[in-house]
């Protein structure tokens, strides 16, 4: 069973509101893109198809892909504030129920939180695991500024734990991108920045040794995190600030994370691979907008049980999903 971990929610209401909220502007390309941008850089993008739910059915079948786990991408509902923050979250949940209500063998999905507003996020929680019906949570990296690790989010992290919720996380813009306009580096290299870096403060602040139970999962294979686990564990020898929050090596914590497979390159992979092991990778697409198929795990050296593993069976085991007969 193929189970696609990093695919794409995309509606058109959402992106009709982007547009209008934060001020895009919309370019079409000679090959059929319709670019968003704002600020020098690429905001988000789309294909006319991505909004076409038989279509992207096509595309799994073409690609012999039994299921994809819909989220929303980049910048999920962090532009909006307050109440719109709450009312857009509300509304692409909704969206992503009625995908995978309507082909619950296809689809799967992960919901998203309004994170300015804590207790509307636990709130909606409860909705995302209860009524919606739904496998887990989508989180960015930062949320207008704001780090995964900020205190106000303490309340979240530790519902998340107690219920054993899966998380997806899915890197934001930077912050601060002035000095990167040009080449898409937002998009191409901020990203990988943004995965790193909120990663590594989620180590060292203790987020993963206080709520140790819930499965993290991060886009990207992780960015650079496991490139730098020495670094990290160098950091905790040798300065106070780095050990404060946590009682052993920022590597230990890595290593019982979890990595999709979009570097989607095979020397990455085989890092990864040999640093955490094939329990804790997961084969991802970044449908629609990559659309990868499986080549890049099956030509991996690897067992065949480890690459049933990453495609496919430690999604089921985490998400909880039963394998067709």
């Amino acid at each position: 069973m193929k189970i696609d971990i990093h695919a794409h929610v995309v509606d058109r209401q959402y992106v009709d509101a982007l547009i209008a909220d934060c001020g895009l502007n919309a370019t079409r390309t000679e090959s059929g893109q319709t670019l968003l941008r704002k600020d020098g850089h690429t905001f988000a993008w789309y294909r006319d198809a991505m909004f076409d739910t038989d279509s992207r059915l096509r595309d799994m079948d073409k690609q012999g892909v039994d299921m994809r786990i819909l989220s929303l991408s980049t910048p999920n509902v962090y532009e909006w504030q307050g109440e719109r923050q709450v009312e857009a979250a509300r509304k692409i949940n909704d969206v992503t129920a009625a995908m995978v209500r309507k082909h619950p063998d296809r689809f799967g999905g992960l919901g998203s939180l309004p994170m300015d507003d804590v207790a509307a996020s636990l709130a909606e929680i409860d909705r995302i695991t209860g009524e919606l019906g739904l496998q887990g949570l989508a989180i960015g990296s930062n949320v207008n500024g704001r780090p995964m690790n900020h205190p106000d989010f303490e309340p979240i992290w530790a519902k998340i734990d107690k219920l054993r919720l899966p998380v997806f996380e899915h890197p934001m813009f930077p912050t601060h991108t002035a000095d990167m306009e040009e080449f898409e580096l937002p998009l191409r290299v901020g990203f990988v920045f943004e995965t790193t870096t909120a990663a590594t403060r989620m180590i060292y602040a203790g987020i993963f040794e206080r709520y140790p139970n819930f499965p993290y999962i991060m886009a990207h294979t992780g960015g650079a995190l496991l490139t730098i686990l020495e670094r990290l564990d160098n950091g905790y020898r040798i300065f106070p600030d780095c050990r404060k929050f946590i009682s052993r090596l920022p590597s230990e914590f890595a290593k019982h994370l979890y990595y999709d497979s979009c570097s989607f390159f095979g020397p990455a992979l085989r890092m990864a691979h040999e640093l955490v092991g094939a329990d804790h990778i997961l084969w991802g697409s970044d449908d629609p907008y990559i659309g990868a198929d499986t080549k890049h795990v099956e030509d991996l050296p690897i067992s065949a049980e480890d690459k049933a593993k990453i495609l496919g069976g430690n999604a089921a085991r985490l998400l909880n999903i039963k394998r067709a007969a």
